[in-house]
């Protein structure tokens, strides 16, 4: 037998459903952070690209102007094997399941990602 509390009156249909009030979304763009601008400035000097001006008031834009102007990722042999804390974390997550990760998640990143997603521990 189980027990079952009561809260009379919780879900009558006198009272409805009350609806969640959010908070009022603001419209006004959020300052970038220090680190933003650090690195912004930081890769301004090396590409010899200035900073627009005022771009610092908004998070986005500088965020956008900093995707635009970093340097790609190196392309090499090894740059779709799973990072070394990726594997770090497959293996953590094999010893707690008693469960081997597959060798071919150890050559594809993707793999890797997707083998931890469907296994991590809920």
């Amino acid at each position: 037998m189980s027990f079952q509390p009561s809260f009379p009156g919780l879900f009558s249909p006198a009272r409805g459903a009350a609806p969640v009030e959010a908070e009022p979304q603001s419209t006004a763009a959020q300052p970038a952070t220090e680190k933003q601008i650090a690195y912004a400035r930081v890769l301004s000097a090396k590409s010899g690209a200035a900073l627009p001006e005022g771009i610092t008031a908004d998070r986005a834009a500088l965020s956008k102007w900093i995707d635009a102007h970093k340097a790609p990722a190196p392309q090499g042999r090894f740059s779709n094997y799973p990072s070394s804390k990726q594997v770090a974390f497959a293996e953590r997550i094999a010893r707690l399941k008693r469960n081997p990760v597959p060798p071919e998640c150890f050559r594809d990143k993707t793999m890797m990602s997707r083998w931890i997603d469907s296994n991590k521990p809920r």
